[in-house]
């Protein structure tokens, strides 16, 4: 396989793409919610590279890493990071890294989580493009970006494929940059 060929011929834009492949599912991870799978967005060759050159083009040449969000931001971040030519970070749930690590708790539309760096993540001054799937009701996106700072990174901004606007994740993000590929 040939990785510097053309892109394959994507038919729309990123977010006519996100609208036409993203599959709800409901009542997953409980009753009443209307969980988004990207999956299939992510398993479509040409959509998934217009998503990736889309996240990355109002950040151009502003971020030194990438930090993704678990799960589904790992793989955005690894994609946004080997095509922009930077370093990719993992966010990832409390108990998982082996090293010194900040922790930060917060609330997600049904339940509580805990997020985690590890304290040498990155230096003070780095220049950090946080990356998730889904802005929901915004307190994965604040959370990791309070970890980023207390280590003395700069977060320049949060991009997502996919924003659920009746949630009101940017309430949580105020004077941050947010880039959403689509919202519902």
């Amino acid at each position: 396989m040939n990785i510097s060929s053309p892109a394959p011929q994507s038919a729309g834009s990123a977010r006519d793409l996100v609208e036409k492949l993203c599959a709800p599912v409901p009542d997953f991870p409980l009753p009443g919610i209307i969980f988004r799978d990207l999956t299939p967005v992510f398993a479509d060759a040409a959509a998934f590279r217009t998503v990736i050159d889309a996240l990355i083009e109002p950040f151009q040449g502003t971020f030194d890493v990438v930090a993704g969000i678990e799960a589904r931001g790992f793989l955005l971040a690894a994609a946004v990071g080997y095509a922009a030519g930077t370093g990719v970070v993992t966010v990832r749930k409390a108990g998982k890294l082996p090293r010194a690590v900040y922790s930060e708790a917060y609330d997600l539309e049904y339940g509580q989580a805990t997020l985690e760096i590890h304290r040498d993540a990155v230096t003070p001054g780095t220049r950090v493009l946080l990356l998730d799937d889904v802005l929901a009701t915004g307190g994965t996106l604040a959370a990791a970006a309070r970890l980023f700072e207390r280590g003395g990174a700069k977060v320049v901004g949060c991009g997502v494929v996919l924003e659920l606007e009746a949630l009101a994740g940017r309430g949580l993000l105020p004077g941050r940059r947010v880039h959403a590929l689509s919202t519902l």
